[in-house]
């Protein structure tokens, strides 16, 4: 890779720009926190209740802020013991309405494998799922529990582990985090407009990605809201691929050992364009023969790729570049106005002169 620096100031600022300001992570934690307490005083569902966690994007630390008039949103799933054998997809989504009507009146609309709650500044997705055997225990959901609630970029820090849960010995850390026992077998999920019981392992994205993040020493979940942000607001018009399936497909580009966020922005870039225009086959962590992209159209990846393809040339140029402005400018041009513009020096000369005193601020940033 280039000597030349990568910015880690600069995106520092950016990411600071992109993610949920904190009323909007509040309004998120209230929601899905009084949800999942309701769920649990529920007379009628506590009958089949197991356990809830959180999964998408907002549990693996991927999330981005929302456009303009729109709100975050935040996925609880909610483990059952009901049968699929004596439900049927419809059947089993119809068990939570009741408990809808009486907590969220004109706030809640059926969709195909879930419900969808709107709040004023907040949005919850509650996706019920059914435990296919009694491997899911009281104990192993609550171990389940400590584990998905931890923040994935925290999560590559262990002693940052120790000071969160400070009971905990180091062996337990250690235990918690190179245990593979929480990782139980998929869930299954209703999808009423299939007519059909699928198989789904939330969790088992949350571990690949906290495994990911680790291997990139920090930096993978800032590589994915980087190129979220860039894909949603550089191109407004094109919608797919979007959510996990473009995450996902970020995940498998980005490669271990990445030094910063520029480099890996700049190389899972490269390796999109790399496997060329048309549409992979994704398997889903955990369940190999589900294919993430399946939901998207050769179509809409074609005119993703083309965008990748010019997005890649820029982040090449914004990384390899000499200077800090120039490389601010670049990359400026590829994530828009959030990213921060480096003072615009006299000369070179002027700026190899200053860098080593680093007697301004832009300086001192690209050092």
């Amino acid at each position: 890779m280039p000597s030349t620096p990568h910015m880690e100031t600069y995106f520092k600022d950016f990411l600071k720009e992109i993610r949920l300001e904190d009323e909007q992570k509040d309004a998120l934690v209230n929601a899905h926190t009084q949800l999942r307490e309701r769920l649990e005083d529920d007379a009628q569902l506590g009958e089949i209740l197991v356990s809830t966690f959180l999964q998408g994007s907002y549990r693996r630390s991927t999330i981005i802020k929302p456009a303009a008039g729109q709100s975050s949103d935040v996925d609880v799933v909610v483990v059952t013991n009901i049968s699929e054998e004596e439900y049927s997809p419809a059947e089993a989504l119809d068990l939570f309405e009741g408990f809808l009507e009486e907590h969220y009146p004109e706030q809640y609309k059926r969709q195909g494998r879930s419900w969808g709650i709107h709040l004023p500044n907040a949005d919850i997705d509650l996706v019920p799922t059914s435990a296919p055997s009694e491997a899911l225990s009281q104990s192993e959901a609550a171990r389940n529990e400590v584990f998905s609630s931890l923040d994935i970029e925290s999560m590559a820090n262990r002693d940052w582990l120790s000071k969160r849960y400070g009971s905990m010995t180091a062996s337990a850390v250690d235990s918690i985090m190179d245990d593979d026992s929480w990782k139980h077998e998929p869930l299954r999920i209703p999808d009423r407009e299939a007519g059909a019981w699928e198989s789904t392992d939330p969790l088992s994205q949350i571990s690949w990605t906290v495994d990911k993040n680790a291997r990139c020493s920090g930096h993978y979940v800032n590589v994915v809201k980087a190129i979220k942000w860039w894909w949603r607001t550089q191109h407004p018009d094109r919608k797919y691929p979007k959510g996990y399936p473009l995450e996902h497909l970020i995940g498998d580009c980005c490669p271990d050992g990445i030094a910063s966020v520029a480099e890996g922005v700049v190389r899972t870039f490269e390796s999109i364009v790399e496997l060329g225009p048309n549409k992979p086959f994704l398997s889903d962590r955990g369940i190999p023969s589900n294919n993430v992209m399946e939901r998207v159209s050769q179509g809409d990846y074609s005119a993703f790729y083309e965008c990748v393809v010019e997005a890649a040339d820029l982040a090449r140029a914004a990384f390899d570049s000499e200077d800090a402005y120039s490389a601010s400018e670049k990359w400026r041009e590829l994530f828009g106005e959030e990213f921060p513009l480096a003072a615009k020096l006299e000369s070179k000369t002027a700026f190899t002169a200053r860098a080593g005193a680093a007697t301004t601020l832009a300086e001192a940033n690209f050092a």
